[in-house]
């Protein structure tokens, strides 16, 4: 028997709606009519534009559109990248948005979801590839992106470790926190026991501010030298803490606190 399928906001917009993904059910088929032509033609105008000129060429919602061109074969995807830019603020906000509150914009379903998810976790990773197993010192800037990548637009505090060797390479990226809009508990104790499995000599210490501000609060700053003053002790050197904000980062060795 076929399962029921699920409606969502989408499905009351034909432009907008999705046809149903045959990986996932096969009981049902759906005949979609032809592209419209001016709809064809936009599409394609957009695509060479993209082609001659790169990102620099289009807007942040024109890229939105490219996007969701894929995701959406059929109707007209412009007023739903305008739609999600105005309510996330930018491209960046829009793919790293959470996947909930993605899902109650009309016109998002599982289709745009994936597209949008996985552009986040492609930008991710190559921003992650450019700086594992180099010298963090030569790759200081490649570093910087890489943090404000994965961590800029997050909703909630999360707090990594860069473990490095003894040649300052990074060689784990680890995740050990998540906490609230202004708060993660970070433990000096099990940053410096995944130091010691992983035989690293350095550490740098990664959080992000969703307020944007990157300024450090006094628990930040306590954290920190009980980080090192922990890491000291088992002659692991704490390199940095950064604090990511929306545009910005702060490095605790560049204004002087470590």
């Amino acid at each position: 028997m076929p399962r029921s399928v699920e409606t969502s906001p989408a499905d009351s917009d034909p432009a907008l709606s999705e046809p149903p993904l045959p990986l996932f059910d096969t009981a049902q088929t759906v005949t979609l009519g032809p592209v419209p032509s001016y709809l064809k033609d936009h599409r394609k105008r957009l695509r060479a534009r993209f082609l001659d000129g790169g990102a620099k060429a289009v807007p942040d919602y024109e890229l939105l559109e490219l996007l969701l061109f894929g995701a959406l074969p059929r109707g007209d995807v412009k007023p739903l990248a305008h739609a999600l830019i105005e309510r996330f603020g930018d491209l960046a906000g829009v793919v790293t948005a959470p996947s909930a509150q993605l899902s109650k914009i009309e016109g998002v379903g599982e289709s745009v979801l994936v597209a949008l998810k996985v552009t986040q976790a492609v930008a991710g990773r190559l921003a992650r590839a450019k700086v594992l197993n180099r010298p963090v010192i030569s790759s200081w800037s490649a570093l910087l992106d890489y943090c404000h990548t994965v961590m800029a637009h997050r909703s909630v505090e999360h707090a990594r470790v860069l473990y490095l060797d003894r040649k300052n390479c990074l060689i784990a990226d680890e995740e050990l926190a998540r906490g609230t809009v202004d708060h993660v508990p970070l433990y000096p104790r099990e940053v410096l026991k995944r130091a010691l499995d992983l035989d690293a000599s350095a550490l740098i210490l990664v959080h992000n501010h969703p307020t944007g501000d990157s300024t450090p609060s006094e628990q930040d700053i306590a954290l920190t030298r009980r980080v090192e003053e922990a890491a000291s002790a088992l002659s692991v050197v704490l390199h940095d803490h950064l604090i990511i904000g929306k545009s910005q980062e702060y490095s605790f060795r560049a204004n002087g606190l470590l």
